[in-house]
Formats: C-alpha cells, sequence, structure tokens
C-alpha cells in the first residue's frame, strides 16, 4: 500500500488531478507567501510530482480485456 497511490480509480477524471495539483501548488505558493519555506518546498514538490504522475506517467484503465500481446 502507498501512501498517495496515483494510479488509484479516484484519480480517473481529468478534473480531480487538475484539482489535486493546483491546490498542491496553491498552497506551496501561501507558505512561500507566508515566509514558510519548508512548507513550500514541500507542498511544491508534492505538486510537480502529481502534476508528472497525473499528466505524464498516469494510464487510464480500459473495461476492455487486453491481451498480453496487445
Amino acid at each position: 500500500m502507498q501512501i498517495l497511490d496515483v494510479q488509484h480509480p479516484f484519480f480517473r477524471p481529468l478534473w480531480r488531478r487538475i484539482a489535486v495539483v493546483v491546490f498542491c501548488l496553491g498552497w506551496g505558493a501561501v507558505e512561500l507567501r507566508s515566509n514558510e519555506p519548508f512548507w513550500a518546498i514541500l507542498f511544491g514538490a508534492l505538486g510537480v510530482y502529481c502534476a508528472w504522475q497525473f499528466f505524464f506517467v498516469f494510464r487510464q484503465k480500459t473495461d476492455k480485456a487486453k491481451g498480453p500481446d496487445q
């Protein structure tokens, strides 16, 4: 079990993936503005990680069963 399973079906809709990335990056900006560099780096890194996983690595699961040769 992972702490943040980015392949979970909850993240299938695009709007949820966008919302998570925007929230994390936005919160990192708020923390940076509040002069809290630790939390800014933490949330900024989480936002970048989520963006990478959701928009470059994320695999949509299809309902059709595909064989290993397809």
